[in-house]
């Protein structure tokens, strides 16, 4: 019997142990999606306690909380910061299973240097141990990011924001990270949402222009992705329910668009085709500026209402929907494709179920010279998972490249989310020593090796193109 997350944790035979701990394991992260706040980053946050750092934001753990009967006062209520996370601590015993239990357990051994299961008979101990730690001079969001290699963050920034913190950013000594904005505009997107209208009043204040017509709210979009792009974003990002394809004319976009600009509610199929143009004009956009454009298709978002009037959105009430129409997508990326202006593109689907669908429809754009033009992006939200990351990968390696893959991102709000790469990089070793094991592929490890190495981390940054000058101490590891 294996002790508890040991040093060998997920790793089950020798060769899988080789590939982890020689190859691996000292990699640097490129962490090209996630939540965290640049304004955070900029300021240097220090936090108060375990609970400020931990849970706040953390809707992965509420859910938890909530299906454990914890009561919502606890969770985003009132409670105090120590009984938060006493009321966690409670929970963990009770998540195994879940990808939580391993993620709380190396979050507390990598961050903390604590060592024990977390329940409630150590949660005394475990709030003052932290806590203490946090309370270091050097226990900052910058010593986190610097001791995590953590050499690249691309942030998830609305088009109209100022980009102030990543300015601000940019001006620091002693952040080894390169901090750059995304360019996400799915408000822009919702036409039949209440967001819209403000949306459309916050885009002519950032772009400095009155938007009238849906041609003036192209250019708005257009002026600042150029402003994005000034301020160093190469990627975008679009979170869709179903990606629509239904093309119309421009007289027809422009109606539609005058009713939703008007606060007045336009059918689906006006605002499939309002979506499918306007996605349209922004693929083009991203090929002429050499951007990654990111598409996360699936989520069904707030389905509890009272739970959403109550505490708003991403606070843990989504689930996963299925990609209506693989035929839409490929239509999609078809169109960009025949006017030679399809971007390089990351698919990402929440049903496990389309994971073929999307692995199957990378390949039928991939371009020459460029490796995996079109990737099927790694296991998000409810796939973040052990069995996730196999099927997503699995899917990648049956159907296209494995060897391609840009590999892990952290998709989270948090500066102690990076032990999730760790978690990624061992089941990925685990997978191909598994093959080494079984006969199905050469005990080649320095090939294997270097394979795993780029999808750690070599194959994003070469992927989207940002410079990371300085780093040159991350070199691949010799064979052994």
């Amino acid at each position: 019997m294996k002790t508890f997350m040991n040093e060998n944790f997920l790793l089950h035979s020798e060769s899988a142990v080789l590939l982890y701990h020689q190859y691996a394991s000292s990699m640097p992260i490129f962490d090209y999606h996630c939540h965290l706040s640049p304004k955070e980053i900029a300021e240097n946050k220090r936090f108060k306690n375990i609970t400020e750092l931990w849970l706040g934001g953390d809707h992965y753990k509420w859910r938890a909380m909530r299906s454990r009967g914890v009561e919502e006062r606890y969770i985003t209520g009132d409670a105090t910061d120590k009984e938060k996370f006493f009321a966690w601590a409670a929970t963990v015993p009770y998540a195994i299973g879940n990808p939580l239990y391993h993620w709380t357990h190396l979050e507390l051994r990598t961050y903390f240097n604590f060592h024990e299961p977390l329940s409630e008979k150590n949660a005394e101990k475990a709030w003052e141990h932290c806590n203490a730690i946090i309370q270091q001079d050097n226990f900052s969001v910058h010593e986190l990011l610097n001791s995590s290699s953590v050499l690249c963050v691309c942030t998830t920034d609305d088009p109209t924001d100022t980009l102030e913190y990543h300015k601000a950013i940019a001006g620091l000594s002693g952040l080894l990270t390169k901090v750059l904005p995304t360019f996400r505009p799915d408000k822009g997107l919702e036409i039949n949402k209440p967001a819209f209208v403000p949306f459309l009043q916050a885009l002519e204040q950032s772009a400095g222009m009155e938007i009238h017509t849906y041609s003036e709210f192209l250019q708005a979009l257009e002026a600042r992705a150029a402003y994005f792009h000034e301020v160093g974003c190469r990627l975008s990002d679009h979170g869709l329910g179903a990606l629509p394809y239904a093309p119309a004319s421009e007289e027809e976009v422009s109606a539609i668009f005058l009713k939703g600009a008007a606060g007045n509610p336009v059918t689906e199929q006006e605002e499939a085709k309002f979506k499918t143009s306007t996605l349209i004009f922004l693929g083009k956009l991203y090929g002429q500026l050499n951007w990654t454009m990111q598409l996360h298709l699936g989520p069904i978002r707030n389905n509890n209402t009272q739970m959403f009037n109550q505490l708003g959105p991403d606070t843990g009430f989504d689930s996963i929907g299925k990609m209506t129409s693989p035929l839409a997508l490929n239509r999609y990326l078809d169109a960009l494709q025949q006017e030679d202006m399809l971007p390089k593109t990351i698919l990402y689907g929440l049903n496990s179920n389309d994971n073929d669908v999307l692995a199957s429809t990378a390949g039928n754009f991939q371009a020459p010279g460029v490796r995996g033009k079109i990737q099927f992006g790694s296991g998000w939200w409810f796939n973040d998972t052990k069995d996730g990351m196999l099927k997503q990968m699995s899917s990648l390696a049956n159907i296209g490249l494995l060897s391609n893959f840009v590999g892990m991102l952290t998709d989270s709000r948090s500066f102690l989310s990076y032990t999730r790469h760790e978690y990624f990089r061992r089941i990925l070793c685990n997978m191909i020593g598994d093959w080494v094991e079984q006969g199905e592929v050469p005990a080649d490890y320095e090939h294997l090796g270097s394979i795993i190495q780029d999808i750690c981390y070599n194959n994003a940054r070469d992927y989207f193109g940002i410079p990371l000058p300085g780093y040159t101490i991350f070199t691949k590891v010799a064979n052994v």
